[in-house]
């Protein structure tokens, strides 16, 4: 808490929910995601809250589209706690989606545009949905009717037949009297984002109107947002990091979000100048991409003030040379997941140099506990998982007892993240208890990518490791034993591209000539693994 004293930071108080909680609360927050948006458009109507392109929104123009959608979903069928996919790239129609949704209080479910059909098929049925919005051009990727026989809509952006078009729900007319925002309580779920596993599929986190509204305060406060910033989305908004971290805490101070291009450095670089960005979270590798690009010197970014990473460390000598080419711009590490509805721990902008390994201090009504393997909390200094309480962390999984209790215990989740924090309340990570891999901020888990190397015929051994990258931190590498197959590298990923979301993919595999090095009890010994390949 030391860390967030300030005349900015919220009055907090215990509050009891979510049945057996007793936590730290914000005593001032929205009640909802929608009143969250709709403080905004009452009180400063005519600023520009959403870029998309050429294209520009203010408050009230954007709430005009959103209500429209939500009138147009209304009339074919969709009540409050119903389910709706959003299967979208970054664009302005994901956006009065997802709040025509939040007006109408139902439940969104973004998905990542990378997801393959079979995925796609096992979100919509896991989670009951009733209608899906989608891209026109992710129509390949869509499963069929028989798939997801409880599908009840399908609405397309964009022009593709036989699909009712998004443009069809804003064209139409509103009525006289317009549909009043649904009446929700705070500890409803609004958002349902769903987490890879270690085992079997992925999990639906429940992220309430209550998670949200405290995320965006934390990140409020900690950043020192208001009204006159302008924020990049630069990273996909099916994310909890672009959804919340980005897209919801820029309008929860009535600010304005740009919708970044496609990233390339050079054609970013001049994006951020032409928008006066002043706040921007990307991965490190896109920082990385930056510094090597020639435009950093040629653009005009006194403007950028908040710069966000996550995802990944950032080495020294980045975080060195960002200072000495942006001295306006103040880096912060952030840490978090989707089950702690965002950021866990940020480092302060004025912390210093020494500081640069750590993933920051936890935010105020954050509870971070470092627990041995047996459930006992470590002093200071000693490592342990982390275990992640707060008004943030969700209550559980959609529909999935199982998974709820095994990753969840008295309102902490288990992050399966190995750190310790120093005296000064800085936290750092050490390892990732599940071995899972970080390529360019997206987390991938070891055991999903081994299971598909082993569905291959003929593959006797698989395992999955981290081969470093300077840019993408690290990339996804395999150890394949398969000693009756002929060394087809490119056959084997296309086996794993067939189900696997493409980043998940092995760039690179070694053939092994024996079984893969294994402990006395049997585990496969990953860190020779790692050796050999560095060597």
């Amino acid at each position: 808490m030391k860390h967030w004293q300030s005349p900015l930071l919220p009055t907090i108080r215990r509050e009891a929910l979510f049945g057996d909680r007793v936590i730290n609360c914000f005593e001032d927050r929205p009640k909802s995601i929608y009143t969250l948006w709709q403080r905004w458009v009452d009180q400063r109507p005519q600023h520009t809250a959403l870029v998309h392109g050429q294209e520009r929104w203010s408050y009230a123009q954007a709430d005009q589209q959103i209500q429209a959608i939500a009138f147009g979903l209304h009339r074919r069928g969709i009540e409050p706690g119903d389910r709706v996919a959003l299967y979208m790239d970054n664009h302005a129609a994901f956006v009065f989606s997802f709040l025509a949704l939040q007006r109408l209080g139902a439940i969104a479910v973004p998905i990542g545009t990378r997801e393959q059909s079979a995925g796609l098929a096992y979100m919509l049925n896991q989670c009951s949905a009733k209608g899906l919005i989608f891209d026109a051009a992710l129509h390949l990727q869509l499963p069929t009717p028989e798939q997801v026989p409880g599908l009840a809509l399908r609405v397309v952006h964009g022009c593709l037949a036989p699909f009712e078009n998004l443009d069809s729900l804003l064209q139409a007319p509103l009525p006289s009297q317009p549909l009043p925002p649904a009446a929700v309580q705070e500890q409803q779920t609004a958002i349902l984002l769903y987490t890879s596993g270690t085992t079997g599929n992925p999990k639906g986190a429940m992220l309430t109107h209550f998670n949200v509204a405290h995320s965006v305060r934390h990140l409020e406060m900690a950043l020192q947002l208001s009204s006159n910033d302008r924020a990049a989305l630069s990273v996909p908004i099916s994310h909890v990091t672009g959804l919340v971290t980005v897209l919801l805490t820029t309008f929860s101070v009535g600010a304005t979000c740009v919708i970044a291009p496609a990233f390339k450095a050079d054609a970013f670089l001049h994006f951020m100048e032409r928008e006066a960005i002043t706040y921007a979270l990307l991965v490190p590798a896109m920082y990385n991409l930056c510094l090597l690009s020639p435009e950093l010197k040629q653009r005009d970014l006194s403007h950028w003030r908040v710069g966000g990473y996550g995802g990944a460390p950032m080495a020294v000598a980045a975080i060195e040379a960002l200072a000495q080419a942006l001295p306006n711009l103040g880096l912060f590490n952030a840490y978090g997941a989707t089950e702690a509805c965002g950021p866990t721990s940020i480092s302060p902008i004025a912390s210093d140099i020494e500081h640069a390994s750590s993933i920051g201090a936890a935010l105020p009504c954050v509870d971070v506990r470092i627990m041995d393997e047996h459930g006992v909390e470590v002093p200071h200094g000693e490592t342990g998982e982390l275990w992640i309480g707060g008004p943030s962390t969700i209550p559980g999984y959609w529909d999935n007892p199982t998974a709820s209790q095994e990753s969840f215990t008295a309102g902490y989740w288990h992050s399966g993240d190995i750190g310790y924090v120093d005296g000064d309340g800085f936290l750092y990570l050490v390892d990732r208890k599940k071995d899972m891999l970080s390529r360019g901020g997206f987390k991938i888990y070891s055991l999903e990518v081994e299971d598909r190397l082993m569905a291959y015929p003929g593959v006797v051994e698989a395992a999955i490791i981290g081969k470093p990258c300077p840019v993408l931190g690290e990339r996804v590498h395999a150890v394949v034993y398969a000693p009756t197959l002929a060394e087809d590298t490119q056959a084997l990923r296309a086996h794993c591209a067939q189900t696997l979301t493409d980043y998940k993919v092995p760039e690179s595999i070694t053939w092994a000539r024996c079984a893969l090095p294994r402990n006395a009890n049997g585990k496969v010994l990953k860190r020779v693994l790692r050796e050999n390949l560095l060597n």
